[in-house]
């Protein structure tokens, strides 16, 4: 009978292998290879060995002679696979992804990538993985094209950074078309391995006007509801500004374009009150209003998960958050 060359084994060899064998976080091929050398160093042979393990004597002669070529660093890399390489044309895959259209749908898949490029789907998926693509996913954007984008960005950003002694600075905004809507059914609450539930479908209750004033000095938010967003309701909402804030204060507010904010009524009522002094956000660029990151926080926190029976439902929940007429050291904020 043939018998298997001996494995010595130094004491930090044999205390790394034993590391490897019991561990639950390797690869199990690590795992197995280091468990066929130990067993190697008692002396076994290589078939009691794989009846042991449950292999092939074959791999575990293997691995007996890559230890003894290598040592441990021949159990960690794999050997050169023999026969034909791999033709995956990474460089096709890639191109055929980001250049071209897989008429007439508009977006490809592995499949048809790999038709495409006559490669198999898994190879695919791989590169795609290696190089971060995702044809499935797109995204939104809109790029400004006002004129005075960039002098509009400086004097927002700077009322932010550098607010002007004895003002205040209000980042002001209308969150239109909240709906109260009910919840067909109960949800079932969240446990261990299922999150929380609610029924895709409601009722529609009616709708309401979110009007909110962000203090960009401190945090705090003046609001009110109203049902519509009419410039009759912008002016009633910059009188509440104007009644909630200390009279020796001058007041800038930044908006966003919107028709009714620059209503010639509003116009009218703003040369009444020099005290304002508006702060348009460029053109396509509603984003740079703080504000709206509290109408999402409110969303978020409030409104998406909950079911609401009438508007003054959904307007008691809103005010919770967002009290109205009071002044801004009363309000409550959002976590963050």
């Amino acid at each position: 009978m043939r018998i298997a060359p001996t494995v010595p084994l130094a004491p930090l060899q044999q205390q790394q292998l034993q590391s490897w064998a019991g561990s639950r976080s390797l690869p199990q091929r690590q795992v197995q290879r280091a468990q066929i050398i130990l067993l190697a160093a008692e002396g076994r042979q290589d078939i009691e060995i794989a009846q042991k393990l449950g292999v092939s004597r074959h791999k575990v002669a293997r691995w007996r002679q890559r230890f003894l070529d290598l040592g441990l660093e021949g159990l960690i890399q794999d050997a050169t696979r023999l026969g034909r390489p791999r033709t995956v044309d990474r460089e096709a895959i890639i191109r055929t992804t980001t250049q071209e259209k897989p008429y007439p749908v508009t977006h490809w898949s592995t499949r048809s990538v790999a038709r495409a490029v006559g490669t198999s789907e898994a190879s695919v998926r791989r590169v795609w993985r290696d190089h971060g693509l995702k044809p499935h996913r797109v995204e939104t954007f809109k790029l400004s094209r006002d004129p005075h984008f960039r002098e509009k960005l400086e004097d927002i950003v700077g009322l932010y950074l550098h607010p002007p002694q004895h003002a205040l600075v209000f980042s002001v905004d209308e969150k239109s078309q909240i709906q109260a809507l009910q919840r067909t059914q109960p949800g079932l609450p969240m446990k261990k391995g299922r999150c929380q539930t609610m029924t895709h479908d409601y009722k529609r209750h009616g709708t309401t006007t979110l009007f909110a004033a962000l203090n960009t000095l401190d945090g705090t938010v003046l609001s009110q509801c109203r049902s519509r967003h009419t410039h009759k309701d912008w002016i009633a909402f910059l009188q509440q500004i104007d009644t909630s804030t200390p009279q020796d204060k001058v007041l800038h507010v930044i908006a966003d374009n919107y028709s009714t904010h620059k209503h010639p009524k509003v116009q009218q009522w703003l040369k009444r009150h020099s005290r304002f002094h508006m702060h348009f956000t460029p053109t396509s660029a509603s984003w740079l209003n703080m504000v709206e990151r509290f109408f999402r926080d409110l969303s978020q926190q409030r409104l998406r998960r909950s079911s609401f029976h009438s508007v003054a439902e959904l307007t008691a929940a809103i005010e919770e958050i967002y009290p109205a007429s009071q002044s801004p050291s009363q309000t409550v904020h959002l976590d963050r």
